[in-house]
This record gives C-alpha cells, sequence and structure tokens, in this order.
C-alpha cells in the first residue's frame, strides 16, 4: 500500500513539473521576456507602442529601465541589457563592444523626434533662434535662462555638441532631473525656457494636463544656410515630417541580443503600419508616412 502512494505521489510530482514547463512562454518573436533600455526623453512613445503590442501579443513581457541617455548606455555596453531605445545611433567607439566579439548590431529607426523648448503660456516672447540657445550654452549669456530634463539626458548631449561645449555654462543653464519636473516648473516660473524631448509635450494621455495646460511650445529659427532659417519653426507633426524644425531626431531601437527573438519581433512591428499609426497619433513624425487606402464607392443612378 505504501509503495502504491509513493508511486502516486512521484507521478504526481512529474506532472506537475511537466504542467509548469508547458506553461513556460516561448521565446519567439512575439512571445517571452525581455530587457530594454529606453532614453527618458522618448520614453512616451515607447510605452504607447509596448501598450498595444501586448494588446495584439499578450504573451511578450517587455521590462524597461528607463533613465537618462548617459545612465542607461553603461549598462548597454556591459553587455546587462542587450536592446536599447535612444534618440541617436551608437557610436564607432559604442559599436567595438559588439563587434569585437562577432555580434550582430540592428538599428533600427521608427520615428522622427525632436528637443522641444517651451515657455510660460503667459509669456509674451516665444520665439527663439538657434544661435541665441547657442550663445547661452556657450555662456555668453542674453538674460535668458535654459533648463534641461538631466544633465545626462540625450536632449543636454544633443545641443552640448551643437554648442561645442563639454559642460555646463557657469550662469544661464541649469537641469532638472526628469522631464515631468521640467514641465512642472515652467508651468509656475516665468524666468526659464525648458528644453527637453517633443515626446512630452505631444504626449496626449499624459497626467501632467493640468501643467502642459500652462505652457507653449516656442517657435526656432534655424541659423542662415540650414533648414527652417526662414522663419521660426514650432515643434508641429507637419514640421517634423517637412525636416523643417531645426532641433530634429531619430528615434532607434538597436538590438544586440545576437538571435531571432522579441527584440526582433518588436523592432519590425515597430515599422509595421500598426506602429508607424502609433507614431503618427502621438504627433511624432513616423519613420514613413503609410498610404491611406480609400473605399471609393461609385453611385448608380436612380
Amino acid at each position: 500500500m505504501k509503495k502504491i502512494i509513493y508511486l502516486f505521489l512521484v507521478l504526481g510530482l512529474v506532472s506537475c513539473k511537466r504542467k509548469e514547463k508547458s506553461t513556460e512562454t516561448k521565446q519567439t518573436r512575439t512571445s517571452g521576456i525581455i530587457k530594454i533600455l529606453v532614453d527618458e526623453s522618448v520614453s512616451p512613445i515607447v510605452r504607447a507602442q509596448i501598450d498595444i503590442f501586448n494588446l495584439d501579443y499578450p504573451d511578450a513581457e517587455f521590462k524597461l529601465t528607463i533613465k537618462p541617455e548617459e545612465k542607461i548606455i553603461p549598462a548597454f555596453l556591459n553587455d546587462s541589457v542587450r536592446v536599447i531605445i535612444m534618440p541617436r545611433l551608437l557610436t564607432k567607439a559604442e559599436e567595438k563592444y559588439y563587434t569585437q566579439r562577432g555580434i550582430r548590431i540592428n538599428s533600427t529607426r521608427f520615428a522622427v523626434d525632436g528637443i522641444a523648448l517651451i515657455t510660460n503660456k503667459d509669456n509674451i516672447d516665444s520665439t527663439i533662434t538657434v544661435k541665441e540657445v547657442v550663445d547661452i550654452l556657450q555662456g555668453k549669456g542674453s538674460g535668458r535662462k535654459l533648463i534641461f530634463d538631466n544633465a545626462y539626458s540625450s536632449t543636454f548631449q544633443y545641443l552640448k555638441q551643437l554648442a561645442k561645449i563639454s559642460q555646463f555654462p557657469n550662469q544661464g543653464v541649469y537641469s532638472k532631473n526628469s522631464s515631468e519636473e521640467v514641465i512642472k516648473l515652467i508651468a509656475e516660473d516665468k524666468d526659464f525656457i525648458g528644453i527637453l524631448g517633443v515626446d512630452w509635450v505631444t504626449d496626449r494621455n499624459s497626467k501632467l494636463n493640468q501643467y502642459l495646460a500652462k505652457v507653449k511650445t516656442m517657435g526656432v529659427k534655424n541659423i542662415e544656410g540650414e533648414p527652417g532659417d526662414d522663419q521660426f519653426y514650432k515643434p508641429t507633426q507637419d514640421n517634423l515630417i517637412n525636416g523643417v524644425y531645426p532641433f530634429l531626431r531619430n528615434v532607434n531601437i538597436i538590438d544586440c541580443e545576437g538571435r531571432d527573438g522579441l527584440g526582433t519581433g518588436f523592432a519590425t512591428w515597430l515599422r509595421s503600419q500598426r506602429g508607424q499609426l502609433i507614431v503618427l497619433k502621438s504627433g511624432l513624425a513616423p519613420h514613413k508616412l503609410m498610404p491611406r487606402e480609400l473605399n471609393i464607392v461609385k453611385e448608380t443612378k436612380k
């Protein structure tokens, strides 16, 4: 009798293990678990894409680490996480971390973003030139004060390269800890010009609506000889698509997993018609405009 009971217990344990194994999610292009590093300045569009992707493919689980660019790059280069989304490509030096090990780097652009300059809604002056921005960054101050989303953010890295500086000047340029903090500050303070990703001011499902209602985007005029040098352009979707807004950036997903899995599937989906429509709805510029299908019905004479 004891032997029979023992046999049933063993069989029960085996069947439980088989059941657990069978319920494990397979690693495919549309299922499994993936870790992704996301630059904070473009996180709203990434979250929106994942929400819809999960509706289509509920067996896909995304574990996001959202931080400023300089905070996520080290994790990507030390092989902790092999998928990253940010508004630039890897540099040649960064690529070596993977190419020297024979790991292929797959970079996919899926949207065109921009860097927005925002001011308090009650400010009369709502325009600025690229030269004025560069002058402030170079410490030549005009009385205007810039405040970035973060000292380690991709927005600061972008404008730092444009102004050819290595650090903040002593006066006129400051930083907060996030895009949310910048929006809240500009909503209450007229003395600053906020600098953050366009994605944050076009996000229609934002919890920051009460603050966004108190700010406005500034028109920016480019330096002579560059696109957008003829007038002041705001970072509207049309201006991003037409390339006339001065501060444009490509949003890329970079996959170094070295295999065909969820990272590859998500990158492909981002450039699919469904993924591009989400970009279009967000207010950013899609990688490519999807053709609209019109159903034309020929009327019959009565």
